[in-house]
């Protein structure tokens, strides 16, 4: 394989953990890996050619839908982390991106991102051309699926919280940042579960899934919703309105980390 086709088919790029990035314990919070997985995705586009200008030109934009991260290993304040990304897989509107972080030789967490690519209308539309070429040579994608986070009732004891949209949450398509979501959960565990909670949130190995299913806007009044089941931890994120679910999502432990094998 060529340096043109391998650089194609992955990006890396290194990141120190700062100091705002970390919570209490010291280790990089959940939503750090979500903004760290979304730059990543960024660079990999531009260097590439598609940059913010091209996508803006042909009113195009990539949505996430989905996400699971993995973490296995602290990712403590000040650490040197590798990340590296590439497409392991696409269908006709959407395609799945992976990204891995090291400490060292070390892995310390897998992200797995299915992102929607969508029209100027915000309705899906299929994958250009120039991408398709760019996505086959990732992998095949045979019997690939759109990720899912099932959720069951809520039952009666579940936690319930209201918050509201603040304006440092917006990213600069004006829209709640997909990571601001995962630190929504961790907050409402933490209220829900006090320091059994705190056990959740931080504990190693852990999983962490969210399913994005609508938009939260400028200064919304949301609800969370919590509750504890099958060894895990489950929350929505509701509007407030009319209970619509923007975010379904599940905190549990996770097995041993394995990463796409492949191209």
């Amino acid at each position: 394989m060529t340096e043109a086709a391998i650089s194609a088919v992955s990006h890396e790029a290194a990141y120190r953990v700062r100091f705002d990035e970390a919570g209490a314990d010291g280790r990089l919070r959940t939503s750090g890996l979500l903004r760290y997985t979304q730059d990543l995705a960024a660079r990999h586009s531009e260097a590439l050619g598609y940059d913010r200008a091209w996508y803006s030109e042909r009113g195009l934009t990539w949505l996430v839908r989905t996400a699971e991260i993995g973490i296995a290993a602290p990712i403590r304040y000040g650490a040197d982390v590798v990340g590296t990304t590439r497409v392991i897989g696409f269908r006709r509107v959407w395609s799945r991106r992976e990204s891995t972080f090291r400490i060292g030789p070390d892995l310390a967490a897998v992200v797995r991102i299915d992102w929607v690519l969508l029209d100027a209308r915000g309705a899906p539309t299929r994958i250009p051309s120039e991408f398709e070429a760019f996505c086959r040579s990732s992998g095949p994608s045979a019997g690939l699926q759109l990720g899912r986070v099932t959720l069951g009732e809520p039952p009666a004891e579940s936690h319930r919280r209201t918050i509201t949209v603040r304006p440092h949450e917006l990213d600069p398509l004006d829209h709640v940042n997909n990571a601001v979501y995962a630190d929504w959960v961790d907050e409402a565990v933490l209220a829900t579960a006090g320091e059994e909670g705190a056990a959740v949130v931080r504990g190693l190995p852990r999983r962490v899934r969210l399913e994005f299913a609508l938009a939260a806007e400028p200064l919304e009044e949301l609800e969370t919703v919590t509750w504890r089941d099958d060894g895990g931890w489950s929350c929505a994120v509701r509007r407030a309105s009319d209970a619509a679910d923007l975010l379904r999502a599940r905190i549990e432990p996770a097995g041993k980390l394995v990463e796409t094998r492949g191209v």
